[in-house]
């Protein structure tokens, strides 16, 4: 497995992820467990996500040491005004003592208080309760306010990226500020993507499935990637992408696929609390 430095203070993140967005709370410590057995070593999770508990379950009971497991959650859109209240509950559903990576889940600019959750995430991150904290959703202009404003430069920035959506000014600006990318429905929520012909040429070249082959372009761009199943063959797929390496023509030709199609909600617009 991959890892890539964050900007803080030498915490390293594993490159590719299991995410459980969307997985049922009473399927969501199976799934972990599943994915922990399979090589996983990075878990991300949210409050919004209603399966804290069963993930920091599946944690606990896989005999990894803890600073083997990379655990993210998320501070959900409600709670800008009560960052640290609100992460103690997330602690206490994980059943953790810390976690690597917490991050304000949406900027939610129409109500324009993710400056003052940030500040009381940066206490959280010195007080050594989260090794390192970023942000979800945010564009250039909230990355902006925020590293204005505030003292920690965010560690990284997780947002809605795949070859549908390539998100190439904010992946240059992330570059230029030291963030690392993260990309959430990597795989196009199987909206299509999957089946475009092009990946079914570079399926064929390289005898990997179409999501192999994403999840490696990727992996090569330098991004974090979190996939997400409850499928265990899915699950064993998503992570057997570190044998192969696309080159660069087939890097372009998934470069050239980009239309600029969100799935999920516009970040500028996004306000719900």
């Amino acid at each position: 497995m991959n890892s890539l430095m964050l900007n803080t203070d030498g915490v390293q993140i594993p490159q590719l992820g299991f995410g459980v967005w969307q997985v049922p709370a009473d399927e969501a410590e199976q799934a972990v467990a599943t994915a922990l057995k399979a090589g996983y070593r990075h878990v991300d999770t949210a409050a919004a996500y209603d399966n804290e508990e069963g993930v920091g379950r599946a944690v606990r009971a896989s005999g990894l040491p803890r600073q083997k497991v990379f655990v993210t959650t998320k501070l959900w859109n409600a709670d800008h005004t009560r960052a640290a209240e609100a992460f103690d509950e997330c602690l206490a559903r994980l059943g953790l003592d810390y976690v690597d990576l917490f991050l304000i889940h949406w900027p939610v600019p129409g109500q324009g208080r993710y400056v003052q959750a940030w500040k009381e995430m940066e206490k959280i991150y010195r007080d050594g309760r989260a090794k390192a904290i970023g942000t979800s959703n945010f564009t250039v202009s909230t990355l902006t306010r925020l590293m204005d404003e505030a003292d920690i430069t965010p560690s990284i920035n997780q947002i809605e990226l795949h070859p549908y959506l390539q998100q190439r000014e904010l992946r240059a600006f992330h570059e230029a500020n030291g963030i690392l990318t993260e990309a959430w429905s990597p795989l196009g929520q199987g909206k299509g993507l999957l089946g475009d012909p092009a990946l079914a040429v570079l399926s064929a070249k390289y005898g990997k499935t179409p999501a192999q082959i994403v999840l490696r372009w990727h992996l090569q761009l330098g991004n974090v990637v979190i996939p997400k199943s409850v499928t265990p063959s899915r699950i064993a797929e998503n992570i057997e992408v570190f044998d192969f390496i696309l080159d660069a023509e087939d890097m372009a030709a998934i470069g050239a696929m980009n239309k600029g199609r969100r799935i999920g909600p516009d970040p500028d617009t996004f306000n719900m609390t």
